[in-house]
């Protein structure tokens, strides 16, 4: 299925009143099955990903299929090898089967887990067995580039664990907010932590059960943040949004004035303003590595503006749903735009990768994007609407973190079909 969007006119006024946090709820729903007493999540992330979650939490059966939630996936991963009293199969769609979990796989049968690869080693489906002396062992040393869902599914269970957890991250640290954003949550929860230098330490404990609000989605705010760049005029309430957020995607409001866009806050509602003749910055640089969910929404940004753009912090982006960075070169070219990854020698920090994105998107004779299974591309590219009509390939993909988009969309004048 194709669906077509367009937008008759520049302008951007109304309100949108955005979901839950995924990152967040699904870190909630964790907690709350590890704390042993039900407490009260307001706000409760809609998605797909936080529905399948609690599904999934709650399910008696021996196989349990996360589809293509990677999240869901590796935390449960973790939560299973902690409590599970029975063997369980914890399985995916194909794509998911492609995605590696030997990392946290390794990590927890050093603490004891009982873990088999039934499929291709390295990666899902698992069988995950109890084990009584699962814990024994407290001490990890985990590379710090690993995708932070593994460290946070590993930190979510150490209160549970008999001798606590002492996690030490060897090299360059990717995606710090997602862990602060963990250990904040958890401190919520009555658990505390230390941590100094490259170890962070959680001590035995139990968490407290509490009831507990989930701020809306910053990751999701970027596409309407998007469409306010694209803009000519912008007067758009966002609500729900926190300003002193615990989500590395609020770095929205700073980045986004290089666009023309700036943000004021009215309690939890970040008001975007855009007038008429804001012009954007020629050039723009950015390091996504505390934000890698946005770079796609920036980079369809800087094409559609025709800005050229520095990226860096891209690292995590081959291993998401599908390879983002090949996703984003192919969709982009479409409207002749272009994402390269710049030679080693651009940079003196040879540990580093540039991309950059050139050209000024043509929007002729309705394109059509392909989504490649990932909420994320359906969504970045939907604001190219604004400069002409363009198809989306498999829309419903957005059900996975954003059920409204479409409908947000049309709230705000656009033409679905």
């Amino acid at each position: 299925m194709v669906l077509t969007l367009s937008k008759p006119d520049r302008h951007i006024h109304g309100d949108i009143h955005l979901d839950g946090s995924k990152s967040i709820s699904n870190r909630a729903l964790i907690i709350r099955a590890l704390c042993g007493a039900h407490f009260d999540i307001e706000n409760l992330s809609g998605s797909r990903d936080t529905q399948l979650m609690q599904q999934l939490l709650a399910a008696d059966g021996e196989t349990l299929d996360a589809g293509a939630a990677g999240t869901t996936f590796r935390f449960l991963t973790a939560y299973l090898a902690a409590r599970t009293d029975r063997p369980r199969i914890l399985t995916g769609t194909e794509r998911m089967k492609q995605r590696p979990i030997r990392l946290l796989v390794d990590a927890l049968r050093k603490l004891g887990a009982h873990i088999e690869y039934l499929e291709n080693e390295g990666y899902p489906p698992l069988r995950i067995h109890p084990h009584g002396g699962f814990g024994s062992e407290n001490s990890l040393a985990i590379p710090a580039d690993t995708s932070s869902q593994y460290l946070s599914a590993l930190l979510m269970i150490a209160p549970t664990l008999p001798n606590g957890l002492e996690l030490e991250l060897v090299g360059k640290l990717v995606s710090r907010p997602y862990l602060e954003m963990t250990l904040r949550m958890m401190a919520h929860f009555g658990v505390g932590h230390e941590w100094e230098g490259d170890v962070i330490r959680v001590q035995t404990g139990q968490y407290q059960p509490r009831a507990f609000t989930v701020e809306a989605d910053w990751s999701a705010a970027s596409y309407h943040y998007a469409l306010a760049a694209l803009s000519d005029s912008c007067d758009l309430r966002l609500h729900g949004l926190f300003e002193d957020s615990w989500q590395g995607d609020s770095a929205l409001p700073g980045m986004m004035q290089a666009f023309g866009v700036e943000t004021s806050f009215e309690g939890h509602t970040a008001h975007l303003t855009k007038q008429p003749g804001a012009a954007a910055k020629p050039f723009f640089e950015w390091d996504f590595l505390p934000c890698p969910d946005i770079a796609q929404t920036l980079a369809v940004v800087c094409g559609a503006m025709g800005v050229q753009g520095l990226f860096t912090g891209l690292e995590t982006l081959r291993i998401k749903e599908t390879d983002r960075i090949a996703a984003l070169q192919n969709e982009l070219g479409k409207v002749q735009v272009f994402l390269s990854k710049l030679p080693p020698r651009f940079s003196k920090k040879q540990d580093k990768e540039y991309f950059m994105v050139e050209g000024k998107a043509v929007v002729e004779g309705t394109p059509v994007f392909q989504t490649y299974e990932d909420h994320r591309m359906a969504m970045a590219f939907a604001p190219l609407a604004m400069l002409g009509e363009v198809g989306i390939e498999a829309p419903k993909v957005v059900d996975k973190s954003y059920p409204a988009f479409w409908e947000d969309l049309k709230t705000l004048g656009f033409v679905v079909g």
